[in-house]
């Protein structure tokens, strides 16, 4: 049974697993040590001034995502599944609950790799359209991004 919920400090090194597990598929495609070799360190920081939730599966953590609110853009990084979990609806869970805590926000924002055609397909079929191409990011990574918006502008 699927759980999402606010992640923990215990759940913290568990996180960093799963995203290290997730992104460490694409090594080859993409240079990916900064998702794959994040700290607990840094993770703390960031639990600071962001929300992360996590997805549990019976019992165990087997997903994260990480976001905030910057001027009414609630921005989404991090969406990480553990590949023995992907393909159950678990990224798409993550990605409804942000919808209920981002209430205040106006419009979702979120990056992949240009070559995770996995994530592209979850985003469009979660009605998130694409915004932009960022050619030669993160370690020379070709990302694009999507938004959903959550309000009409006035």
């Amino acid at each position: 049974m699927l759980t999402i919920r606010r992640a923990r400090e215990q759940d913290l090194p568990y996180i960093l697993k799963i995203q290290a597990e997730a992104f460490g598929e694409y090594e080859g495609t993409y240079e990916t040590t900064a998702w794959t070799k994040e700290t607990l360190e840094n993770i703390k920081l960031d639990a600071k001034d962001k929300v992360l939730l996590v997805a549990e599966w019976d019992g165990a953590v087997v997903g994260s995502v990480r976001f905030w609110n910057a001027g009414g853009v609630c921005v989404i990084r991090l969406l990480s599944v553990s590949p023995a979990h992907q393909g159950r609806g678990i990224g798409k869970a993550l990605m409804g609950e942000i919808e209920k805590y981002a209430a205040d926000a106006h419009k979702l924002h979120v990056c992949t790799m240009l070559r995770a055609s996995r994530n592209i397909a979850m985003f469009l079929n979660l009605g998130y359209r694409p915004e932009s191409l960022l050619p030669d990011q993160y370690h020379h990574a070709h990302l694009i991004c999507f938004s959903k918006y959550l309000k009409p502008a006035s």
